[in-house]
């Protein structure tokens, strides 16, 4: 074990945020026992504030339709071979009626930046899902929107938002991104989500090309910057149908440790073990939560859309119905200990 890297984490426990350098230090030195000191850490601070409980969040891809060409992105619009499609709100609410019975209490409607959703359709969605379902909580995670979008989802009855910010390195995030985008409008998105009074959440991949660990470094500082109530990191995965398609995926051992050093700056953050962690590893989920994760997110869309939904190849439990889903999940999260609550979870101040 290098003692440096111990007492980086040891000063972060305390509330003391590490400089750039500092951070570059831990994740460049870091050893196996390194990393399973930051993961007893993160493991106790989401204990001593969730207990053993993990929250469940039914996750609705409703439409893979998108206006924007990122480099990494399955459902990017110059993939030509990509299967289109969009639920219908009667669909969207089916999903709900099956999640709910299920013991969902938290319902994320994720997106493709898609023209056919106009802000008064996605009112009168939201409106729906929160007349019917008045204590559950509903996330939106459908990207760049203007402030007085963000503003009506919000009075709708919206009460979290997902917005990764992908990195928090202007030149990096250059690289991954097409030129009509850029990261200081998805800063201000993120901003204007907070102003308005949202649970925000920002994330990146873990091992996206042209990453290292100066950018992720900034990662670290933009979070505790923004100090969201979520934060969400997965490993990359390359798909077929980009220009990214040969490069290599992110690995288990920075995903872990991220997250952790994640729950250890921001001590009550929502912090999910992601399906992409799923799909690197058989336990990702579980080796996820043990580093201080305190979510998972099963999918509640219908099978026969879950494979056309394809951000990055082979993603786990596309042919799982959503009960089959949500069991294994609680089988697996009660081997290790935990338990998947019938419960908002909402981000406790």
């Amino acid at each position: 074990m290098s003692e440096r890297v111990k007492q980086l984490i040891d000063k972060l426990e305390k509330n003391n945020i590490l400089s750039r350098e500092e951070f570059i230090c831990i994740l460049e030195e870091y050893d196996t026992e390194d990393l399973e000191y930051a993961r007893s850490r993160g493991r106790s601070i989401a204990k001593e504030h969730f207990g053993n409980a993990v929250y469940v969040r039914g996750l609705i891809e409703f439409t893979n339709y998108c206006k924007n060409d990122c480099l990494y992105c399955g459902i990017r619009k110059s993939n030509k071979n990509a299967e289109r499609y969009r639920l219908t709100e009667d669909e969207i609410m089916e999903c709900c009626k099956e999640g709910y019975a299920l013991g969902f209490r938290t319902f994320v409607l994720q997106g493709g930046e898609d023209g056919y959703y106009t802000k008064d359709r996605l009112v009168a969605l939201i409106q729906r899902i929160k007349a019917k379902y008045p204590d559950c909580a509903l996330t939106l995670s459908i990207g760049e929107k203007t402030k007085e979008e963000y503003q009506s989802y919000f009075d709708a009855g919206a009460d979290r938002y997902l917005l990764r910010h992908e990195t928090a390195n202007e030149e990096h995030y250059n690289k991954l991104h097409p030129a009509s985008m850029s990261l200081a409008n998805r800063k201000e998105c993120l901003k204007n989500l907070k102003e308005i009074g949202y649970q925000t959440g920002c994330g990146f991949m873990v091992g996206s090309p042209y990453q290292t660990a100066e950018t992720l470094a900034q990662d670290l500082l933009y979070i505790h910057d923004l100090h969201p109530q979520m934060v969400g990191i997965g490993p990359f995965i390359s798909h077929k149908e980009t220009p990214f398609c040969e490069a290599p995926n992110g690995e288990l051992e920075p995903v872990l440790l991220l997250l952790s050093l994640i729950r250890i700056m921001e001590k009550k953050v929502l912090l999910p073990a992601t399906t992409a962690l799923a799909t690197i590893h058989p336990q990702g989920r579980e080796l996820g939560i043990l580093s201080g994760a305190n979510v998972v997110m099963p999918n509640l869309s219908p099978v026969s859309v879950r494979k056309k939904y394809e951000l990055y190849d082979n993603k786990v439990c596309t042919g799982d119905e959503a009960a089959e889903c949500r069991n294994c999940l609680q089988a697996r999260m009660k081997n290790i200990g935990y338990e998947i609550v019938k419960d908002r979870g909402d981000y406790k101040k």
